[in-house]
């Protein structure tokens, strides 16, 4: 693997960052493997006219970087070009092997058109389970906008349906929102909805529990959740 110069400058250093020991944690946590299995059938073959696609592994890593940290497709993007532990967890070599914010983008869509990413975070819990490492205590619940240019199109030729406008601030987004369900103690995403992005957060919040929960928490956007049902 080729290194860059800020690669070079990475690696002498001594003490491990907080995102170095948890990137460590997840390759030896997540069953990447079983993982592969299950989109390979979906995903483009190598060998193909056309364009080749980027390597599934890389793509799946990058996947979960976007859960684990909340990053939207041009922010994977940014990330992994100014992250050099974002880029070794997603195996990616030099800064031209990085993704751009379509492909990333695409992965993602490939997803949900096959139900994939809930299915990768069952499998995901469910090998947390058998190694005793279920999650207990606390979730976080936290949305993020996952914004798209207001002149994406389907196929069809038509914007997509599912996305709409929302405001956060001073300033609109169009797009989808990620519902994100978080153990408290190990970091670790339980539970993910999406949603169009004028979705108010506090309407899935119950989705993002799995029920063993002693607190939740969450910020002022599901101020009022105690008092649902």
């Amino acid at each position: 693997m080729q290194l860059t110069f800020g690669d070079a400058e990475y690696d002498g250093k001594r003490k491990r960052t907080r995102r170095e020991v948890f990137l460590a944690e997840m390759e030896q946590v997540v069953p990447w493997k079983e993982l592969l299995g299950l989109i390979e059938p979906h995903y483009p073959k190598s060998g193909q006219p056309g364009r080749q696609p980027y390597r599934l592994e890389t793509m799946l890593r990058i996947h979960f970087l976007q859960q684990w940290y909340a990053l939207s497709d041009p922010s994977a993007e940014e990330a992994l070009y100014d992250t050099v532990s974002m880029r070794r967890f997603a195996k990616i070599g030099g800064l031209d092997e990085v993704p751009d914010e379509t492909t990333i983008l695409n992965f993602r869509h490939l997803l949900e058109q096959h139900d994939l990413a809930r299915k990768l975070f069952n499998r995901v819990n469910a090998h947390l389970s058998r190694k005793g490492q279920s999650l207990r205590g606390g979730t976080i619940v936290d949305a993020t906008i996952i914004s798209a240019p207001s002149s994406t199109k389907n196929k069809d030729g038509e914007r997509d349906p599912e996305m709409r406008q929302t405001k956060k601030g001073n300033q609109y987004f169009f797009g989808m929102k990620a519902h994100i369900g978080v153990d408290d103690e190990s970091g670790l995403v339980h539970h993910v909805e999406c949603t169009a992005a004028n979705v108010a957060d506090i309407t899935q919040a119950h989705k993002l529990l799995h029920g063993k929960e002693d607190t939740v928490c969450g910020d002022s956007g599901y101020t009022g959740l105690e008092k649902r049902d």
